[in-house]
């Protein structure tokens, strides 16, 4: 019986902890390579990781005693779910580890846009006291649109209860789930309703560059656009596009299409986005907190723990 477990990754120990109350064999190698891990994959029938690399097809051919993939994480775009469904390999997340995290995170980045906090801060360092121009707008009565009423569409959903405002949601893959905290709607309804809108989907073949340009058209009012699911989702040109053809009030962007430097700065819109003062942008760290850090992995050794009689 192999109950090895490779962590490709920096997991909180936590998880290999639990995992060895369990009776597995923990190898801890958040520095291993991608080569090294098709050298050795062959020992290990789970593997654990974050984003460092893919788990694609040639990885989980050379996990020939492969039974698990476990992802330290909420998204799965790095992991080739549909060929380890077809060699019999599981695959488990933690969404539930970082969604308190990304709805802070979220609405973090929409208060600091409806107050004009970052720039009214930079104003300030610079010896500027300017009050008329950087007036806010309340929340109290506005409409959020949640796309993706998952673990994370949910809990902001949740924590927005407070503010006054309306909240609907649309879900693609889900049906009836209205509660006391948003109103499932149509897509019709979230473009003409919508002030706020806010992307909680993954990336797939069907959402990659979903919100382009046929996307807005078809929203009735300015919208404040937030994204922290994933860059790839949203065209950055179509965002700056709305932002100068005043479609696009503000955008809020913990991801982008490109990250991380100097790749990022070498885009052709990046320096636009960057010197907008409608932008707020953060380096993907919504979901990554000192908490989530913690709940993530506790999460995905609980999982691991219902599928112990697998092994």
């Amino acid at each position: 019986m192999n109950k090895k477990i490779l962590i490709a990754d920096h997991l909180h120990p936590i998880f290999k902890e639990e995992a060895e109350k369990m009776g597995f064999e923990c190898h801890d190698k958040p520095l291993i390579s991608r080569e090294e891990t098709l050298a050795t994959i062959h020992e290990y029938s789970v593997i654990a990781i974050r984003t460092k690399f893919q788990i694609d097809s040639d990885l989980i051919d050379a996990g020939i005693n492969l039974k698990l993939i476990a992802r330290a994480g909420a998204g799965m775009d790095n992991v080739d779910e549909e060929y380890a469904r077809f060699k019999g390999v599981k695959c488990i997340n933690a969404p539930e580890g970082n969604r308190d995290a990304v709805a802070e995170h979220v609405i973090g980045m929409l208060l600091s846009l409806s107050n004009n906090l970052s720039i009214a801060d930079a104003q300030v360092r610079q010896g500027i006291w300017d009050r008329e121009g950087n007036r806010g707008w309340e929340l109290k009565g506005k409409t959020v649109a949640i796309i993706g009423y998952g673990n994370n569409g949910m809990m902001l959903a949740r924590k927005l209860c407070g503010f006054e405002l309306k909240v609907i949601a649309y879900d693609k893959y889900k049906t009836g789930f209205s509660d006391a905290f948003a109103q499932e709607v149509s897509m019709e309804q979230v473009v003409k309703e919508a002030d706020i809108l806010s992307l909680h989907i993954p990336l797939s073949r069907e959402t990659r560059q979903l919100f382009n340009d046929e996307y807005l058209f078809h929203f009735k009012k300015p919208i404040v656009l937030l994204n922290a699911s994933r860059g790839e989702v949203v065209s950055t040109k179509t965002v700056l596009k709305g932002i100068r053809n005043g479609k696009i009030a503000a955008a809020g962007l913990d991801v982008l299409e490109i990250e991380k430097f100097p790749a990022l700065a070498d885009q052709e819109w990046f320096k636009e986005l960057s010197e907008s003062k409608k932008v707020i942008m953060s380096p993907h760290i919504a979901g990554w907190t000192h908490e989530s850090y913690f709940k993530i992995s506790e999460v995905l050794a609980q999982k691991l723990q219902a599928l112990i009689s697998e092994f």
